[in-house]
């Protein structure tokens, strides 16, 4: 038999193996949380819509759009009239000189008075101030929706550049990639034919150099795809570790992505665009803000009415009636109607109508300014758009061009009537010619998107 120490050693040790057990499934569910964090690559949608839901300006907006609901209810509040009730109890402490048969004698005396009252008023007419203020609080609300859409088009146009940089990046790291493992077995080649006797081994030198610069721009873009990824992260506030995104195959854009004529990109943007619809909301904010000042003029009305009820103790006297019989006798209740008629108000009315008038002319011409800027804008982009293709269908012509001339140098530079310099020269051409072609491939793009957004489409198509 065991004994009792043997008993709680033994506890002791299930104890510790059940902990340790527990601590590996902890260890394992992290390493797999971690690890689905790692493996996930998130789609544009996933990244356009994740920043819509938790960008900070978005959510700003939003508790914006939730301040200005509670506006409206306030505002319909005011036409209902306002109840309120009183209540106070009064202590008095002193002295009362009273009479006593011939003779007076001063007393201490202490008064107790408590009262009772509820009174209610209502605004009958305020020159519509009232209903103004009713409409500009629906008003306020209208924008700030309109002003949350347009955070979020910005919010969403960024998501949109900053994946395609992404994407951008990785293609130039590929292409790098592709270069270094060229020049790889490029030097591996020139040993060959150095061992062969056929070229000097100064070739390999040159080779070697080659590669050590391919490498060194293979470490450049690598930089470059950590630093578009970052930004991206930065842009959903996303952890960046293990942040990565879904490769999209943007093969050769064609021409049907750019749009033949301007001016229905113009019509529709005018018609329905954002910051066009905010300008016209403000030109009404403002034309109701006249019409409040303007209320300043009129006269205003308003009811009350009071109910009120008290009662009253002193221990100079034993005849008051009970507290309950008292405030029923001493009921009283009130009406008032009141009447202001302003006269003057020492310039303040007017004024404040002249302000408001100025106001809607600046409004006015906000939305002439606003309108300016989009066809602006819109303009510049139509027209980057097109360079953008000319300067892609260019590019694509010259790296057909460059591929050929670098397939001839190679056959040269094999035959020995090319030097490993010339070939390297060709092959530096080449590179810039990939490069110039992923460039104005994106650029067409991202430009066309830009069309897009302007035109109310899916940025995620």
């Amino acid at each position: 038999m065991k004994t009792k120490m043997n008993k709680e050693e033994d506890k002791m040790m299930d104890f510790k193996i059940f902990k340790m057990k527990n601590n590996l499934v902890a260890v394992a569910l992290l390493l797999c949380i971690s690890s689905f964090s790692q493996n996930k690559k998130w789609s544009l949608q996933e990244c356009v819509d994740y920043a819509l839901e938790n960008n900070i300006t978005v959510k700003q907006s939003e508790n914006v759009l939730l301040t200005n609901e509670q506006n409206i209810i306030a505002a319909k509040g005011s036409f209902l009239p306002g109840v309120s009730a009183s209540a106070g109890h009064n202590i008095g402490i002193g002295t009362q000189r009273i009479d006593i048969g011939n003779t007076q004698v001063i007393v201490d005396r202490t008064s107790n008075s408590t009262s009772f009252g509820v009174g209610a008023n209502q605004t009958i007419f305020n020159g519509f101030r009232l209903t103004n203020l009713y409409k500009q609080s629906k008003l306020n609300l209208e924008t700030s929706q309109l002003e949350l859409d347009r955070i979020k088009d910005d919010v969403s146009l960024n998501v949109v550049n900053a994946y395609l940089n992404v994407l951008f990046n990785k293609e130039n790291l590929a292409t790098a990639n592709a270069q270094f493992d060229f020049s790889d077995k490029q030097l591996q080649q020139v040993k060959s034919l150095v061992d062969a006797g056929v070229q000097p081994r100064a070739n390999i030198y040159d080779a070697e150099a080659t590669l050590s610069a391919d490498a060194q721009r293979v470490t450049l873009a690598e930089n470059n795809v950590t630093l578009a990824l970052l930004t991206l992260s930065q842009l959903l506030q996303v952890p960046f570790d293990g942040f990565d995104v879904e490769v999209i195959n943007i093969e050769s854009p064609s021409e049907t992505l750019l749009y033949n004529n301007v001016a229905p990109i113009l019509n529709f943007a005018l018609e329905n665009r954002i910051e066009i619809k905010i300008a016209e909301k403000n030109i009404e904010n403002a034309q109701l803000n006249t019409e409040i000042s303007k209320s300043g003029f009129l006269p205003s009305v308003s009811l009350g009415y009071g109910f009120n009820t008290n009662a009253f103790y002193t221990n100079l006297t034993q005849n008051e009636g009970a507290f309950l019989e008292q405030l029923n006798n001493q009921k009283s209740q009130s009406f008032n109607l009141n009447v202001n008629i302003p006269i003057f108000s020492r310039f303040q009315n007017k004024t404040a109508v002249t302000k408001s008038k100025i106001q809607e002319e600046n409004s006015k011409l906000n939305l002439e300014q606003a309108k300016l800027n989009l066809e602006s804008n819109i303009q510049r982009a139509f027209t980057d758009a097109k360079s953008a293709f000319k300067a892609f269908e260019a590019a694509k012509k010259s790296l057909a061009a460059q591929e050929l001339s670098f397939e001839n140098s190679k056959e040269r530079f094999n035959i020995g009537v090319m030097t490993s310099f010339e070939l390297d020269q060709a092959r530096v051409r080449l590179i810039n010619a990939q490069a110039s072609l992923i460039n104005a491939k994106y650029d067409f793009v991202f430009k066309t998107k830009v069309l897009d957004f302007y035109m109310g489409k899916s940025l995620t198509n």
